[in-house]
């Protein structure tokens, strides 16, 4: 991935700021949070930043639209409606003042409001207003341009996924368990995998790439980097070496893995600015139980 230059004048006067909103009983085997960013910048500057491989998410921009790409793509303008699949590659943004309410959609949140599979979407955003898929969930960009109060906002985005529960497809049970085994740290292996679900290795790849986007041996690779990231969102003072997680053989290892999900090395990751997931970390940390989307333990 080619690496962008933040722009040095603007960051330190940037204000940026994150708010997530739990959701309803109901929603929870579905999503993650509800959350709100609201960046604003001095006239002409910019903030920039990396958001790491996460499931997928939908987003509602008002003011500037961002720029953003994800992996090596070209960078261009996102729509208004950013309808994200899961990823596996860090995605590149770059905003100027704009508020952005955001949707975590978990494997099982998928399933039940996105007619069509993960591996469809995987590593790829589309503009949700126009892509057929995301029909249901376009009528949220008007309504919170009209709304002026934050908690009514969040809690109309809640009302309306709520709303679409009855008309969606059932449950898949073996989705939500494959979640379960994907958060626990001893799951080391796509046997093991399949051990845990009684499935076929052969059954537990149709379902991976249909429910979550990728083949197991890549999202369980995903997990091991999102554990050892987690941990350096949350202390930065950190050495790579302590914050990797028990299942890498060594520190040679662990870089592998993190220029392939991020596109740079733990060095120069460290020595950027995070304006936005920095601090972004801390407040998922304290209103959801884990710093980053991808570790998030889903209810059910």
């Amino acid at each position: 991935m080619p690496q962008r230059d933040a722009p040095s004048d603007s960051r330190s006067s940037a204000s940026v700021a994150t708010r997530f909103f739990p959701v309803s009983a109901a929603l929870r085997p579905y999503v993650s949070t509800i959350y709100l960013t609201e960046i604003s910048v001095p006239r002409g500057g910019r903030v920039e930043d990396y958001l790491h491989p996460e499931w997928a998410n939908l987003r509602f921009v008002e003011g500037d639209p961002p720029l953003a790409a994800i992996g090596a793509d070209a960078v261009l303008e996102a729509p208004r409606f950013i309808a994200t699949g899961p990823t596996s590659k860090a995605c590149y943004f770059s905003a100027r003042n704009m508020r952005t309410w955001g949707i975590g959609i978990l494997p099982m949140g998928w399933a039940k409001f996105i007619p069509l599979p993960a591996d469809d979407l995987a590593d790829r955003f589309a503009d949700g207003k126009t892509h057929p898929a995301f029909v249901r969930f376009a009528p949220l960009a008007h309504a919170l341009r009209r709304a002026n109060d934050i908690d009514a906002a969040a809690a109309s985005i809640n009302d309306h996924l709520s709303r679409l529960l009855p008309d969606a497809p059932p449950d898949d049970p073996a989705i939500l368990a494959a979640h379960v085994a994907l958060v626990d740290d001893d799951l080391a292996s796509v046997a093991g995998l399949a051990d845990k679900l009684s499935m076929s290795e052969r059954s537990v790849e149709r379902l991976s790439h249909r429910a979550f986007g990728f083949p197991p041996k890549l999202l369980l690779r995903r997990q091991r980097f999102l554990r050892s990231l987690g941990r350096f969102m949350l202390d930065p003072s950190m050495a790579w070496i302590d914050t990797m997680d028990h299942h890498y053989y060594d520190q040679a290892q662990f870089t592998r893995d993190f220029q392939r999900f991020m596109g740079m090395s733990p060095r120069d990751y460290a020595a950027r600015p995070k304006p936005i997931l920095g601090s972004a970390a801390f407040a998922r940390a304290a209103a959801a139980g884990a710093a980053v989307q991808g570790l998030h333990r889903p209810a059910g």
